[in-house]
């Protein structure tokens, strides 16, 4: 499911000339805001509910440099959930389909009032159950992995 269509900014080229690697996680935490409005928590459904999503933990590989202009699209796969934890699979695309870089994210469903993790309201959980989902046994290849010099 894309998630988000953007393309590289001027400002997020750095001095190698292609995107800089703080600029790759902005359009992931692009698409979470994405998906936040998708799932009904935008700026008004975050005030009616009183509940946001924090970002526990993020897993970004970079695979392909992206230039200025060019354009992006980030897709997203729910790996799994429980009643108040999302464990993402975003994907950056370029114009032809390659991918440019993934980002495997856990969030977690917070009650803004108390500062404290709490289950998705019935409605986010509603619109959580249309998100494109796979299992364990099928996860993307990127998917899982953990960060180690491998040793043959």
């Amino acid at each position: 499911m894309v998630i988000l269509s953007t393309c590289v900014a001027p400002a997020w080229v750095d001095y190698n000339g292609h995107m800089n690697d703080a600029e790759y996680a902005r359009v992931f935490s692009l698409a979470v805001d994405t998906l936040m409005v998708r799932v009904g928590l935008d700026a008004a459904g975050r005030e009616r509910l009183g509940y946001t999503l924090f970002t526990l933990e993020t897993h970004l590989c970079y695979r392909r440099e992206a230039h200025e202009g060019q354009p992006l699209e980030v897709t997203v796969t729910l790996l799994d959930r429980d009643a108040k934890r999302l464990h993402l699979f975003f994907a950056m695309h370029d114009e032809a389909g390659e991918t440019l870089a993934t980002s495997e994210q856990m969030l977690m469903g917070i009650d803004t009032q108390s500062h404290r993790p709490a289950p998705f309201p019935p409605d986010v959980a509603a619109a959580l159950d249309g998100l494109p989902c796979t299992e364990a046994g099928s996860w993307p290849e990127a998917a899982g992995r953990r960060v180690g010099i491998p040793r043959r």
